[in-house]
């Protein structure tokens, strides 16, 4: 079984609006994932979005080691334009980046400004898995009072996520992939606080 072009990207497409519309709900991309017929350097939901949400029109930077394998398969798929981090308009973590080189990319990505704050980049990170780890309760737009949720090593990218943020409309959306396929998103308007109770971010501050 192949990608289906159409049909399955524009499944995937529906699934990373139910994500985005519903922060901290976990989406299931695994049927799309095995018509994958790639050889990557990956995850495969990865490459899901990146055929998803990259065109001609836009630019995107990948941060890993094999930074110039997958960039080059990204534009073979997509005819998008790998860029330096400043200028990506979507911005791939992938698991084996550091600490470091995942702070450094999201500290550099751009926020858009008030008048365009959609020309903000776009982050997706991959994970081992996207329930498990650090507990935190998010709440906000799309939320029901309030909702739980467990993501890994949440403080490499949580500090630097606070400071991105803090002038909304401005700011960055991050969307999480996992080796099973699975999607959360953490968009911009998502507050967060740990499950002790201590505020990390708040849009309203």
């Amino acid at each position: 079984m192949n990608l289906d072009v159409v049909h399955d990207i524009q499944t995937v497409y529906r699934k990373l609006v139910t994500a985005t519309s519903r922060p901290g709900t976990l989406v299931v991309l695994d049927r799309e994932a095995r018509t994958l017929d790639v050889q990557m350097e990956c995850l495969s939901s990865t490459i899901l979005l990146a055929r998803t949400v990259l065109d001609p029109e836009v630019s995107f930077k990948v941060i890993s080691k094999a930074e110039e394998t997958v960039s080059r398969m990204i534009n073979q798929l997509t005819y998008s334009k790998p860029v330096d981090l400043p200028e990506a308009d979507f911005i791939f973590i992938l698991h084996d980046a550091s600490e470091e080189q995942m702070k450094e990319a999201l500290n550099k990505a751009k926020v858009g400004n008030l008048l365009n704050p959609h020309e903000s980049a776009m982050i997706i990170l991959e994970v081992p898995d996207v329930t498990k780890g650090d507990s935190m309760i998010l709440s906000g737009p799309g939320i029901q009072d309030e909702s739980f949720l467990s993501l890994p090593n949440v403080s490499a990218w949580l500090a630097a996520r606070n400071e991105k943020n803090m002038e909304f409309p401005l700011g960055i959306d991050m969307y999480f992939v996992d080796q099973q396929d699975r999607l959360i998103a953490l968009p911009r308007t998502t507050q967060i606080r740990e499950n002790g109770g201590e505020i990390l971010w708040d849009m309203l501050q």
